[in-house]
């Protein structure tokens, strides 16, 4: 049905579906180049199939009931944005709660008002470029789900620049609270890798203190990251995948084949994509560095928030 040399639609079609279960990264092409060869020989091979890196009726058949039929959007590689369901010059609570939830994970700092200014816009920006959005500075529904899934409703405080009052007998037992706000009561004690599938976010916490927060992503529908609690089983830092064949550097495995190691697939691509159920860093820099804190049989919690 394709292969090499052959180039049109057809092959943009395969390529954005075999990019939706991660077996290929680049941008849509159009061309069944060798990039695509690799791709279609390893999801062959996966399936146990010949790996012969040509799609036949098998191939084809076996990958289109995994996937979904790709937007013409992904078909040519441009991420677009919604309608604007808050932007410049809204005014309202609406516009107070999105400042105080961009405040809570730190793309706000200026006091809370009802007003969506430069300031607004820019922190929004900002915001959409960290999680792979497009970047209009205005709130689009994929933006605001997104912020949603990572926040807390703001309380009343929060929303008005108040200061909440506090017994001064109950400061210890208030500090003791902050130190763990927001972290399961597994991750509130001991060395833990604590992952938030909600906040897509790894923490790495000794007795309840956070020493480190990293952006992290999971796997697909197809291929899910699973939750519970774990421990660090052994690590390799310089990892290659036998099912793969893919590099993942600096891996700290904590259930069967799934890890926590660096993608530079998530570092190029951001959320546009997915692991096959690891749990993928794209700061290389950190994750060199909690490579070397975090022992074997320290724990790891996969949790939704």
């Amino acid at each position: 049905m394709m292969a090499a040399g052959d180039t049109g639609d057809d092959v943009r079609e395969l390529q954005a579906r075999l990019k939706q279960i991660e077996w290929y990264a680049p941008d849509i092409t159009g061309e069944y180049d060798d990039v695509t060869v690799e791709a279609v020989s390893g999801f062959q091979d996966k399936r146990g199939y010949d790996a012969t890196g040509e799609v036949d009726e098998q191939t084809w058949d076996t990958l289109v009931s995994m996937t979904r039929e790709p937007t013409d959007d992904e078909l040519h590689n441009r991420i677009v944005a919604g309608p604007p369901i808050l932007q410049h010059g809204d005014t309202g609570d609406e516009v107070r709660e999105l400042q105080a939830r961009l405040k809570q994970i730190g793309w706000f700092d200026g006091e809370i008002t009802p007003n969506y200014g430069d300031v607004t816009a820019q922190a929004v920006a900002g915001f959409q470029v960290k999680r792979g959005l497009p970047d209009t500075g205005a709130v689009d529904q994929d933006t605001w789900d997104t912020l949603v899934s990572m926040t807390r409703e703001p309380t009343d405080d929060e929303l008005h620049n108040r200061d909440p009052e506090e017994d001064e007998e109950d400061d210890d037992e208030a500090d003791d609270e902050k130190k763990t706000a927001g972290l399961p009561p597994e991750c509130a004690s001991g060395r833990v890798l604590c992952i938030d599938k909600t906040t897509q976010t790894l923490k790495w916490v000794t007795d309840g203190d956070v020493h480190m927060t990293l952006d992290v992503r999971f796997g697909s529908e197809l291929t899910p990251t699973r939750e519970g609690v774990f421990s660090v089983g052994w690590k390799s830092r310089d990892h290659v995948s036998s099912l793969y064949d893919t590099p993942m550097p600096y891996a700290m495995f904590f259930s069967g084949g799934q890890a926590v190691h660096y993608s530079p697939d998530f570092a190029a691509n951001g959320y546009n994509g997915a692991s096959h159920g690891c749990v993928n860093v794209r700061d290389e820099g950190a994750i060199a560095s909690l490579f070397d804190q975090v022992n074997v049989g320290d724990k790891v919690v996969v949790y939704w928030s």
